[in-house]
């Protein structure tokens, strides 16, 4: 009895061991791996940025503002863009969590009037080949220079103007929800954003 005993607490030992060893390696590694992560996170939305907003001289992350809304986990995104003192336009994190797969967030980069100037999908996990295509050219194209106080920001089977995927209307409509969330918040916060120069 005294040997089952003996080997018993022999391998919870062993195991113990392991499970430390193995939750300091854990944590060595996610400590060194932090700052990568945030870093290629940021230069994601620089690169978005420059890519939904028109030409702009100031720093949009130094100006970027952060905003509540009842419709979103986290605090919405905005980063006001101008030039020469100006204000050229404002991009917008938008998103949501009924995507197919889950969480869908682009960041769409509106004129002063409002217009869509572009939109970029920072993040999604939708089924490769169908839902993945919200980040196609093909999709994208729909809502360029489209104004959302005139341009019903639906797809078509729900009484909107978007063409939504073909296989893949749940990504189509979390794509077209995070686009209206991010509307919504560059009306609520014009005011603010367009008169306040960086």
């Amino acid at each position: 009895m005294s040997k089952k005993e003996s080997t018993f607490i022999s391998m919870a030992l062993s195991l113990l061991v392991i499970t430390l060893i193995s939750g300091f390696a854990l944590g060595f590694v996610n400590d060194l791996t932090i700052e990568p992560k945030a870093k290629a996170k940021l230069e994601r939305k620089i690169n978005a940025i420059k890519l939904v907003l028109p030409e702009f001289d100031n720093n949009p992350v130094e100006a970027r503002k952060l905003v509540k809304s009842e419709f979103a986990k986290d605090s919405i995104e905005i980063y006001p863009a101008y030039k020469n003192n100006v204000f050229v336009g404002a991009a917008v994190i938008g998103s949501s969590e009924k995507g197919f797969s889950g969480l869908i967030k682009i960041m769409v980069g509106f004129k002063p009037d409002g217009t869509i100037q572009n939109i970029a999908v920072l993040e999604q996990k939708e089924t490769p080949g169908l839902g993945t295509k919200i980040k196609d050219e093909s999709f994208l194209q729909q809502f360029r220079d489209k104004n959302p106080s005139t341009f019903n920001l639906k797809v078509k089977k729900d009484g909107g103007e978007v063409d939504a995927l073909t296989g893949a209307t749940i990504s189509s409509r979390a794509f077209t929800e995070s686009a209206k969330l991010a509307f919504d918040e560059f009306l609520k916060n014009l005011d603010a954003i367009s008169t306040s120069k960086q």
